[in-house]
């Protein structure tokens, strides 16, 4: 049984209904793992929610949480906010009254997944660099334009970080686990997690060089895809496209069909189109304003293209897509409608 020790650091992790469990106990399984090798109770940890009581994770396992009340004099080590959809609905002045009093005392504060944002609606964000699972990144920059936005899988900003979730957070769990703990208990944690390849501070969420599973994808079309998010407002044409990557408009075609079976026409409509879903569900802008942000010359035509592959308008989407995904009553894409469109 381990031990206590003096200087037994706490953790506080702030859960809001819909978190994400797996990335929350990700991030914490490090330091459990680090009280048992070291035989020592290092690290504690308390799950809170504004009111207490069970809180249902996005996969419906349910956990037991202190009153927010009940450990805000608290003087925690660390803070972590995990949120997942509509974070803005639990940036509550409870909520944002504790962060600020906790960052104030010294406290390491972060956020995991959509954390960030309810970070920066508590104002601790000004002026940092930070960053979101990326499904949220487009609205993460409209709803914080004093903060620098990061695609990487965490950011450390002072004693702010930020974590994309995922896997990532066991990466930043190990980090933390090593300032503490020290070397070889955060490689024998890691070791005991079978995390072998501990990544830092700068990895990607997105890495172009490798594919998840291993297979391979062409080089044009991964090339094409990256002109193609990198201009998702001022659109290109396909056949400009071609000429940059110096192959026929043909060829182009063949290859998108090959690997991601659609053309670029239909590839470059949708992630311009999921790129406005985002901005939809996640931000107030105005529609006129989501579509230009999107590529699209009229509200109109980007209506419509949106009803072809979501199955419903982006003003029922605005209602409706703020609820958790697995509480929908209707698809995430149309599944019988492939609208051929044009840019």
């Amino acid at each position: 049984m381990a031990k206590s020790i003096d200087q037994t650091l706490g953790i506080v992790v702030l859960v809001s209904p819909h978190f994400n469990v797996s990335a929350t106990t990700s991030f914490i399984d490090p330091f459990r793992t680090a009280n048992y090798l070291s035989g020592l109770v290092r690290f504690s940890w308390t799950y809170v929610s504004e009111v207490g009581g069970h809180i249902e994770s996005s996969s419906g396992l349910v956990v037991d949480t202190a009153p927010l009340a009940n450990v805000v004099r608290g003087k925690p080590w660390l803070v972590l906010v995990s949120t997942s959809w509509t974070p803005e609905r639990h940036g509550t002045r409870q909520f944002k009254a504790a962060l600020q009093k906790w960052d104030a005392g010294g406290a390491i504060v972060g956020g995991l997944d959509t954390g960030a944002i309810v970070l920066a609606q508590a104002g601790l964000l000004k002026g940092k660099t930070a960053t979101v699972h990326y499904e949220h990144i487009d609205a993460f920059a409209e709803i914080a334009p004093d903060t620098t936005v990061s695609e990487n899988m965490f950011v450390t900003d002072g004693k702010i970080f930020t974590c994309c979730g995922g896997s990532a957070a066991t990466d930043l769990g190990l980090r933390f686990v090593h300032s503490v703990a020290g070397e070889s208990i955060a490689n024998a944690s890691a070791r005991y997690l079978f995390h072998h390849d501990v990544r830092g501070e700068g990895q990607s969420q997105n890495p172009k060089d490798v594919e998840p599973l291993g297979y391979v994808t062409s080089g044009v079309v991964r090339d094409a895809i990256d002109l193609m998010e990198a201009h998702l407002e001022t659109t290109l044409s396909i056949p400009a496209i071609s000429q940059q990557l110096g192959v026929s408009q043909r060829q182009l075609g063949r290859l998108f069909r090959q690997y991601v079976q659609k053309s670029p026409v239909e590839y470059y409509r949708d992630i311009r189109l999921d790129r406005a879903r985002g901005l939809v569900t996640q931000t107030e802008l105005k529609f006129s304003e989501i579509a230009e942000a999107s590529g699209f010359n009229g509200q109109v035509h980007f209506s419509r293209a949106y009803r072809n592959r979501f199955g419903l308008t982006p003003t029922a989407d605005r209602i409706e897509g703020r609820v958790p995904f697995e509480f929908r009553a209707w698809p995430m894409f149309k599944p019988d409608i492939r609208s051929e469109g044009v840019l």
